[in-house]
Order: structure tokens, then C-alpha cells, then sequence
């Protein structure tokens, strides 16, 4: 089973918890083992699995990145302005792959699954959910 989901952000940098959505196509997919592969459409955003107990880590994430790669600085700002986007992106990723354990996304209880966005606002961005069945 394949479906997109889209997602609005409403921040330039931020991370948006997506593991409902996640969880809700992998009830509808019916599938009890295998696997989800999460992929953000786009080369400025990214999909992170990361602590859900708060927002300090997602917050002390996005600080991280602020701080290892600034704006203004990069050979491709002079063509858009968002050269750091494309740099925390590609270091991040654009994907995750997770076992489905009993019709669940196999995470632990501090885990969620997030969408990255490090040049937004944006009105959509386009999330490719695979579920893929052991059988």
C-alpha cells in the first residue's frame, strides 16, 4: 500500500510529528508484519525519528542544525537564499524505514516519527508512506 500525505508547516525551521498519520495508514494497510518507509518529497526538508516526551529535543534539533550550518554563507544562497535548507536536509535525510510489530510502528515509547521542514513556511509538503506486508 502507498499513500501521500501532506502535511502544512507553518514554521522556516521545525519539526512536525507525524506518527499519527503513520499509524492511522498502517491500520488502514491491515498489514500485522513488515515494513513503513516514510519519504519527504522535496530537497529542503527531511523525516527524523526523535523523542516525543516534549518539544526540547525537536527544539534542541533544529538549534543543532541552526548552529553547525548558518544561513547566508553557502555558494547556492546567491540563486534562492536557502542554501542551509538543502545542507540540513541531506544530512538528515529524506527517509525512514520502520518495522510494523503487531499492526504498530515498531518505535519505543520515546520515539515518534517527524517531518523535518528547514524552509517553510510551506502550504504543503508531500510525505510518501510505503507499507510493505512479510507476506
Amino acid at each position: 500500500m502507498q499513500e501521500i500525505i501532506q502535511i502544512t508547516t507553518d514554521k522556516h525551521c521545525g519539526l512536525y510529528d507525524i506518527t499519527p498519520q503513520i499509524k492511522a495508514l498502517i491500520k488502514k494497510s491491515k498489514v500485522k508484519t513488515g515494513i513503513v518507509n516514510i519519504y519527504v518529497k522535496g530537497a529542503t526538508a527531511a523525516i527524523m525519528i526523535q523523542e516525543n516526551w516534549d518539544e526540547s529535543v525537536q527544539n534542541d534539533v533544529v538549534t543543532l542544525l541552526k548552529k553547525l550550518i548558518p544561513q547566508g554563507v553557502w555558494q547556492h544562497d546567491t540563486q534562492d537564499n536557502n542554501g542551509d535548507s538543502h545542507l540540513k536536509a541531506g544530512l538528515i535525510g529524506p527517509s525512514e524505514t520502520i518495522p510494523v510489530i503487531n499492526s504498530e510502528p515498531g518505535l519505543s515509547t520515546w520515539q515518534n516519527i517527524f517531518l523535518c521542514e528547514f524552509d517553510g513556511p510551506r502550504k504543503s509538503r508531500s510525505i510518501a508512506v510505503t507499507i510493505l506486508s512479510d507476506s
